[in-house]
């Protein structure tokens, strides 16, 4: 499969397609925590982003060697290393820049928030039984990123003047990028006939109460839903800040392709 609208022509492209895009969200929300290392505010919590950034690769990994196998490719590090980014299915939010702290666990809240919903969906939904047993292992480790990120941001929102400060503005930044999570185009609605994917838009309302109640609760103000939302990574028009990232990314793996550890 291409980018720019490309719709899945066959039940296994359509399949790869899925695996693609959750594979590809994974893996640069991964790296991007990954820029946390040995930066952490404390011990504990530098421990406890490189972890989940570790967990977020791990399931890219497998994912996209599902996909490899379907496709007949070498292995998973060919999305990973040899694609451009152009071909890269995943949402904006991802891509962003890591930011300071504040923003790195709005990012992980609003993100976990709604993988816990799409995989609570997915493992019910999913015949593939490869893929629903990928789903069902990774939805452990979900549900634990979803509670490390919310009680950071309860303990930002309601803590001092400046962690409040600067949560809320963190969330007040990445709002706009929130809407591309709940988009269905072509290709979603072509997985979803085949049962390799969910209607996102049902639980839609699921994910606003859950946010809702931790802002508030964290004695946050919730962004205008209705606002400008950005769109089209999913499709290939991505930021500005993909690109780079892919360079640092695929540097090593692309100047030495035949490269092995001994």
């Amino acid at each position: 499969m291409s980018t720019f609208d490309t719709i899945p022509q066959t039940k296994e492209e359509s399949l790869v397609e899925v695996l693609l895009r959750l594979a590809d969200d994974r893996l640069i929300h991964g790296h991007r925590l990954s820029e946390w290392a040995g930066h952490g505010p404390e011990l504990e919590e530098d421990l406890a982003l490189a972890n989940v950034a570790l967990d977020m690769i791990g399931h890219a990994s497998s994912l996209y060697s599902y996909a490899a196998e379907l496709e007949d490719k070498p292995d998973e590090d060919h999305y990973a290393y040899f694609r451009d980014d152009i071909d890269f299915k995943n949402i904006a939010m991802v891509e962003l820049p890591r930011g300071d702290f504040a923003f790195t666990i709005a990012r992980q809240f609003l993100f976990s928030s709604f993988s816990y919903f799409l995989y609570k969906e997915l493992q019910d939904n999913v015949e593939d039984e490869q893929f629903n047993g990928m789903i069902q292992k990774h939805f452990k480790e979900i549900k634990y990123h979803l509670r490390h990120s919310r009680e950071w941001v309860l303990r930002l929102g309601d803590g001092t003047d400046e962690s409040h400060r600067r949560i809320q503005e963190a969330f007040d930044e990445i709002w706009m990028y929130t809407g591309e999570m709940f988009e269905l185009d072509d290709a979603d609605r072509e997985a979803i006939k085949h049962n390799f994917y969910v209607n996102v838009t049902e639980f839609q309302d699921d994910w606003r109460n859950l946010v809702n109640s931790v802002l508030e609760e964290a004695t946050l103000s919730v962004p205008d839903y209705e606002q400008y939302m950005f769109t089209g990574a999913r499709r290939g028009r991505h930021t500005e800040h993909l690109g780079p990232l892919l360079a640092q990314m695929q540097f090593l793996r692309r100047s030495y392709p035949d490269a092995e550890w001994k």
